[in-house]
């Protein structure tokens, strides 16, 4: 395939808002999720996590609950299968992922035994009183820019880059901004706790579990009990939401193979909303210092771009905060440098858009504050900035249309007939206040197989194993397919969601639907040839070594309205726009859907999300929905989404992911209308009540 030749194809299935294919079963409970799937003779497992933050489990008194009703064993650190030490992900060895090891607590919320019962509440109740001898040691769950632990980054992307000279570019600028500002732990809180339920069928592993790549799950857990590939299936049918917390191989399956294996019969564990909190990956706290120098005219000097992020010593794990800031602006001189600060925590993993939202965050804060200085439009500062080649590589884009966002965006918001200066508007006791932030988020493919077979009765059958996390995959692929076979999409049946299928990308990065429709078409090319076999099976990794190098992203611009009430504190946005360039929209329906959740989760980063553990004890105090706030109904506006014509060369159809790039921007947009409203900034998220209440 030619990938530069690549051009939109006519109109088909690709392209139309239909409605999802898996919607009516949903809607009517039809649809199954990992913890409905019925299975004979199913034993219940239920979590013990630790209660303190570090030290040492001195006894687990297991005699004390083994005649419970219903109790059918007890695993802890004494009789667990043995794991292998080397297995981990994308990042390498993951310590968190070896369980019931040994009597070491490394963080709060450790699983550390699972009784298994005959009924869900019977091992519930044999948990809750399962008596537990703790050592108690001294730990550090306090994250700052200069812990003395700090160390740099893995380079293994996002790394530090040091180009032109910063410090005489900062030096020689008319106007510096040189500010702090912080992003705390969150949580990826989807509506479906985890849940996964093993059992053996002979030497065979089975398993359906809550994840976002059951192809990838499948070779973790295979690794992590030294067992063949090909003995290991997993199966995901449909999943409530992961936002990045199913990507990686999960505590509770896990523990339901080790109950499977211990006690001879499928086991299900399903952890507690406070378990989910406690025990699956969250994004890590921030803590950046930017700079950024500019010429009276706006134009930029140099940016230095200086990040922390909290990290546990069990995984390695990059929060690329940085990464923004090498491809948004054109600067001569750019420096990023990446820490990462080793506590006593979880192991912290990729969140909704990581790294680019709290970087996003940063960068584009920062940029308000040079307009504000330079008394210049936001807007104007960022067209100013345009960049023509990637700033840092110097490699050309593949295609680029934030100007078209950004153009197109202000005429719809009626950003013309801003007064750029800040706590102009008042509504009776309101202030109000508009603010921007442009945004990017790299794309790509990831090697994928997919299958296709010719039916006798005229019909194909396409195979992928991928994932539909209720962002309408299946409805997207079937598309992709029908356009690709030149056929309707009545006429395709799809299979995904099964490690059998073969390697496959996993939902997240803003890479499954490219990755899964490379595959596919490639599959469709070779059946549509004079003499079609029956059955096609195709691998995209050679293809993806002859793209060419390009940088590769997806653009928005966001604008919200906010008002602020300075009696109470209170932050209302009023109003949000997105306007997103994400290639070729394979369902206009679905990817506005999608990028509209991702404003309504940027608005929960700005107003409501927030990790907080006890400064003393280090355990989490808000692992919860009580707790932990998150946007509810009455807290998101009417939201707007549109997309600019887009297409990424290279990669079929055109398409880039949209999974992602919703997030990014709203939380800065958000930010910078309320400096534009009380005429404070705020740094620090989320904005609370008590940071913006007036004296």
């Amino acid at each position: 395939m030619n990938a530069e030749s690549s051009a939109p194809t006519a109109a088909g299935a690709v392209g139309a808002a239909r409605p999802r294919v898996e919607g009516r079963a949903k809607v009517t409970g039809g649809a199954r999720y990992s913890a409905d799937e019925p299975v004979p003779g199913l034993a219940f497992g239920a979590v013990v996590v630790s209660t303190i933050t570090r030290g040492r489990v001195l006894d687990i008194d297991v005699a004390a609950v083994q005649d419970m009703p219903g109790v059918l064993g007890v695993i802890d650190h004494r009789n667990a299968p043995r794991l292998n030490p080397e297995a981990g992900h994308f990042f390498g060895p993951d310590g968190g992922l070896r369980l019931l090891q040994d009597d070491v607590i490394p963080h709060p919320g450790r699983p550390i035994a699972l009784v298994v019962g005959e009924t869900p509440e019977q091992a519930r109740a044999a948990a809750q009183a399962l008596p537990v001898v703790y050592d108690v040691q001294p730990h550090d769950t306090e994250f700052f820019f200069g812990h003395p632990a700090g160390r740099p980054a893995s380079a293994l992307f996002d790394g530090p880059v040091d180009v032109g000279d910063v410090d005489a570019g900062l030096a020689a600028s008319a106007v510096v901004v040189d500010e702090r500002y912080g992003t705390p732990e969150e949580h990826c809180s989807a509506m479906e706790p985890h849940s996964a339920t093993a059992w053996w069928e002979g030497e065979r592993l089975q398993a359906v579990d809550s994840n976002q790549g059951p192809y990838q799950i499948a070779v973790t857990l295979a690794t992590l009990f030294c067992l063949p590939p090909e003995r290991v299936r997993i199966r995901v049918e449909h999943v409530g939401g992961g936002f990045g917390s199913k990507g990686m191989c999960g505590p509770q399956l896990i523990l339901a193979v080790m109950a499977a294996t211990r006690f001879g019969r499928p086991v299900r564990v399903t952890l507690t909303r406070d378990q989910v909190f406690l025990a699956t990956a969250q994004r890590p706290a921030t803590d950046q210092v930017i700079r950024i120098g500019a010429d009276a005219d706006g134009r930029l000097r140099a940016i230095d771009h200086v990040a922390a992020f909290e990290l546990s010593p069990l995984a390695e794990y990059i929060e690329g905060c940085t990464e923004l800031t090498k491809t948004l602006y054109a600067a001569p001189a750019i420096r990023t440098r990446l820490t990462a600060v080793p506590l006593d925590i979880l192991p912290p993993y990729s969140m909704r858009a990581p790294g680019a939202a709290p970087g996003s965050f940063a960068l584009e804060s920062a940029m308000d504050e040079l307009a504000e200085r330079l008394e210049m439009d936001p807007l104007k500062l960022r067209l100013r900035n345009e960049p023509v080649v990637g700033p840092v590589s110097g490699l050309p884009f593949s295609s680029r249309n934030l100007v078209a966002c950004l153009r197109q965006g202000a005429r719809r918001f009626g950003w013309a007939d801003r007064d750029h200066r800040p706590r102009m508007r008042r509504e009776g006791s309101l202030l109000v206040g508009t603010g921007l932030a442009a945004t990017s988020f790299s794309t790509g493919a990831f090697p994928s197989t997919a299958s296709i077979t010719a039916e006798p009765d005229g019909t194909f059958t396409v195979v992928v194993a991928a994932t539909d996390l209720g962002t309408g995959a299946r409805t997207a692929l079937t598309a992709i397919a029908a356009d690709a076979l030149e056929v309707g999409v009545e006429k395709i049946g799809l299979r995904i969601s099964d490690s059998d299928l073969g390697p496959a990308w996993s939902a997240g990065g803003s890479r499954g639907t490219a990755s899964w429709a490379w595959a596919i078409t490639e599959a469709a090319a070779k059946m549509r040839g004079p003499e079609r076999p029956a059955t096609v099976t195709v691998d995209t990794t050679h293809l993806l070594g002859e793209l060419p190098s390009r940088e590769r992203h997806a653009y928005s611009a966001v604008f919200a309205e906010v008002t602020v009430d300075p009696a109470t504190g209170e932050v209302r946005v009023r109003r949000l726009l997105g306007l997103f360039a994400v290639g070729r929209v394979i369902n206009p329906l679905m990817a506005r859907s999608q990028v509209i959740g991702g404003m309504v989760g940027g608005l929960s980063m700005a107003l409501h999300e927030e990790g907080v553990r006890d400064p003393v004890s280090g355990r989490h105090v808000n692992p919860d929905f009580a707790g932990y706030h998150i946007a509810a109904h009455a807290d998101v506006p009417d939201i707007e989404a549109e997309f600019v014509p887009d297409h990424e060369p290279g990669l079929p159809m055109g398409v880039k992911g949209a999974g992602e790039i919703g997030n990014v921007g709203t939380a800065a947009a958000i930010a910078n209308a309320v400096w534009h409203a009380t005429g404070v900034r705020q740094r620090q998220l989320p904005i609370r009540l008590d940071r913006v209440l007036e004296d």
